[in-house]
């Protein structure tokens, strides 16, 4: 279990306290002990970490650093290419072939002296909020979410620090929420998704999954360097005098009262941080799961056409309707939801633009951790899918394209984690960074750790 911060890991690398094959040593038996309960990697090759890692050792002992990421494991979610691993994407529809070259986001992370620990689970087609044959490491009768699931579990038992996710609808926040750890979605396209397997290309994003919102900065700088942004100098500085907006309403409602309450305490500690916090709600976001789903199937169903077609029996059922659904529903189903995302990306630029907000601030989820055999939730007054529940607060960002992350913020009474998201303006990750910092150092929630034997 890797217990220091990466910033504190390669520092170690750096200076000869520790190598990179002590950390991989430590990894593979960790792997090898528990994972046949995890399920947090699709696929894993310790001889290929072993090898990457005495690489690593080698080049620092002949005085050639990399980088902030040397002699760091990192997990990838098994629908990015990375050399010398399959991707399969949780299907068969995939070879079992190994790949021969990188994404690009992966020849970003090499270049800063990462190595790759192996392709952390996803649900099938990263079409989906559950991950199975994953775990929830918190409670393993549990889902960890998805479609990131694995990368979530990899991060929250311990295995690695950071992992690489993929989110279309919430594919990075809602693993994070389950899992307890931290997640962001930056702004549609300042992550390259090239060499990645796709959902929805108007809506896929790609991030980081890590342990600690520092962690997650660090990352952001190895995954973006065509900006030349760092993203950690903000991050110590505080919140006092920004504004937030606390969305209430549709999408936002009904949701769980261990989650109604923990958000209620988060937005008075961040008030209580110097934060002022308004009440704001936005009518047009109540459209946007109808939106979201007028837009998925027809480009999932249009790129996965040659499978459909000729494989069809290789796809899980339900996945299948919504490819089918795809390639009958009208187009002018797709035009006026491709309207409507661009009536709700207004609507939350006037919402921070009238207000004068740094922020709008949600629960990263209206649920906890469902069990494996659950389909539903009930709240209150009603009930819904669990797969509804989990995207109807994380997909508003994703058709505004703006950043998000998740960050926790207690446990409901059962023990499971309970998220905090966060939405800055587009490209102002950093902005999402350093409030999320604040909160989460000035409070315990980071810092717990699943109990596991």
């Amino acid at each position: 279990m890797i217990l220091d911060s990466i910033k504190e890991t390669a520092r170690k690398v750096k200076n000869h306290e520790t190598t990179a094959t002590e950390i991989v040593t430590d990894l593979v038996n960790d792997v090898k002990n528990r994972d046949h309960i995890l399920n947090a990697f699709a696929s894993f090759n310790s001889e290929l970490l072993f090898d990457q890692a005495k690489i690593a050792d080698r080049q620092l002992s002949e005085g050639n650093y990399s980088g902030p990421l040397h002699g760091i494991p990192l997990g990838i979610k098994d629908i990015i290419n990375v050399a010398g691993y399959p991707t399969r994407c949780g299907s068969d529809l995939y070879p079992k072939q190994v790949q021969n070259c990188d994404a690009e986001v992966i020849n970003n992370l090499r270049t800063d002296g990462a190595i790759f620990a192996g392709k952390t689970t996803s649900h099938e087609l990263a079409c989906g909020v559950t991950s199975a044959p994953a775990s929830n490491p918190w409670n393993t009768n549990y889902v960890p979410g998805g479609s990131s699931g694995g990368s979530g579990v990899a991060v929250a038992c311990g295995y690695v620090r950071a992992t690489l996710g993929s989110d279309t609808g919430g594919s990075i926040r809602i693993p994070a929420s389950l899992c307890g750890v931290v997640g962001l979605k930056p702004t549609y396209g300042l992550v390259s998704t090239g060499g990645v397997e796709p959902l929805s290309v108007s809506l896929d994003h790609l991030g980081p999954i890590t342990a600690s919102v520092e962690d997650c900065a660090l990352m952001m700088n190895s995954l973006v360097k065509q900006s030349g942004v760092d993203y950690t100098t903000q991050l110590n500085k505080g919140i006092t005098g920004m504004r937030f907006g606390i969305l209430a309403g549709k999408p936002f409602s009904p949701m769980q009262p261990d989650v109604q309450q923990a958000f209620e305490n988060a937005v008075d500690h961040l008030r209580n941080l110097g934060a002022t916090c308004i009440n704001i709600e936005i009518p047009e976001l109540e459209h946007t799961l109808a939106v979201e789903f007028g837009i998925i199937p027809l480009e999932s169903g249009a790129y996965h056409l040659n499978s459909l077609q000729n494989k069809p029996g290789l796809i899980n059922p339900s996945i299948r309707t919504l490819l089918i659904a795809g390639r009958v529903i009208p187009e002018s189903i797709y035009h006026r939801a491709n309207k409507g995302r661009k009536l709700i990306a207004s609507a939350l630029r006037r919402a921070f633009d009238e207000s004068n907000l740094n922020a709008v601030i949600t629960p990263s989820l209206p649920a906890t951790a469902a069990k494996k055999d659950q389909d539903e939730f009930s709240f209150e007054t009603s009930s819904e899918h669990i797969s509804v529940s989990y995207v109807r607060t994380t997909a508003p960002f994703n058709l505004s394209g703006q950043p998000a992350i998740s960050v926790p913020c207690g446990f409901d009474t059962t023990g499971l984690p309970i998220g905090l998201q966060v939405a800055t303006r587009p490209y102002d990750e950093s902005g999402a960074l350093r409030i999320a910092h604040a909160y989460a150092t000035s409070t315990e929630w980071q810092v717990i750790a699943p109990k596991m034997g």
